[in-house]
């Protein structure tokens, strides 16, 4: 068993490798688009300085959409998007495309439900001082906030690698295609045994590094 381990340990550094960018760049698109979308689907709910309830509502169905389409589908149903956007469907990249498009509902959600934990007082005594709608996101929602966002970006992240296993059943690299290929079509288990580990090892260390984080700013 261990003779075979080291002789896929290429392979498996490559996997893990591709993984790591897969996820990367789902959680930076993540952070750069749903947290702003979890901003909006807060700051238009009804009593709030930009209450707009025909905005709310087809963000929020736009959301909820995305949401409820099981991974798998999205991952194939994007397919032709993906080829047009990085000319191939393959590979970490790829499937980085239909990563991406599924963790931006996914946080937004966690944003907003993050952002309803404020005291709405704290909302309306600064709105009461004259201050800006952009002022109000900066000082008061994003810091008072933040523990929240990183425990919710922390989630988004294990959500993500299981998301990556998933692509690696249409050739989309990383640890779950290395799985696939030679863990299940191979009947390799000790392939299967040893991406099923470092999987583990990944999500529980992903998991102590962001409840450290969320801790540590948590000033309350």
């Amino acid at each position: 068993m261990l003779d075979r381990i080291i002789e896929i340990l290429p392979e498996l550094n490559v996997a893990f490798y591709e993984t790591l960018i897969m996820v990367g760049i789902g959680l930076l698109v993540a952070l750069i688009i749903g947290l702003p979308v979890g901003i909006l689907l807060f700051v238009t709910e009804r009593g709030l300085f930009w209450q707009n309830r025909v905005a709310k509502t087809i963000l929020g169905v736009i959301v909820n959409l995305i949401r409820s389409i099981p991974f798998i589908i999205l991952l194939v149903f994007l397919l032709p998007f993906t080829d047009f956007l990085v000319g191939t469907t393959t590979g970490a990249i790829a499937a980085s495309v239909s990563l991406s498009v599924a963790a931006i509902p996914f946080y937004a959600r966690i944003v907003e439900s993050a952002a309803r934990e404020i005291d709405k007082g704290v909302i309306e005594a600064a709105i009461a001082v004259g201050a800006s709608p952009w002022l109000i996101i900066k000082d008061i929602i994003l810091p008072e906030t933040k523990p929240g966002l990183i425990s919710g970006l922390t989630i988004t992240a294990i959500s993500l690698i299981g998301y990556s296993a998933m692509a690696g059943t249409i050739g989309g690299g990383g640890i779950g295609d290395l799985a696939i290929r030679y863990g299940y079509y191979r009947y390799d288990d000790t392939v299967m045994f040893t991406t099923v580990i470092v999987l583990i090892v990944l999500v529980q260390f992903i998991q102590y590094l962001g409840d450290f984080i969320a801790k540590t700013v948590n000033k309350r």
